[in-house]
């Protein structure tokens, strides 16, 4: 049932899991309150959402970066 939930969390780009760390608070729970406010808002949280996973992804590409490059000067 892990496997299931962390590729689930991966393919979903984790942005839930990660608004409840920084918070403090369990994913699922964030994961009902986008759902709710999806609906409330009429759909305008899904662009805040794809932001929000496109922003992590380049962030984690320039960590990445950053220790390839210390890596070679080391």
């Amino acid at each position: 049932m892990q496997n299931v939930k962390q590729t689930l969390e991966r393919s979903a780009f984790g942005v839930c899991s990660y608004l409840g760390q920084k918070i403090g608070i369990s994913s699922l729970r964030v994961r009902v309150y986008f759902i709710y406010a999806t609906f409330v808002a009429l759909g305008s949280p899904i662009i805040i959402y794809l932001f929000l996973a496109f922003w992590m992804n380049i962030r984690q590409y320039i960590k990445n970066n950053r220790l390839v490059f210390r890596s070679r000067f080391e």
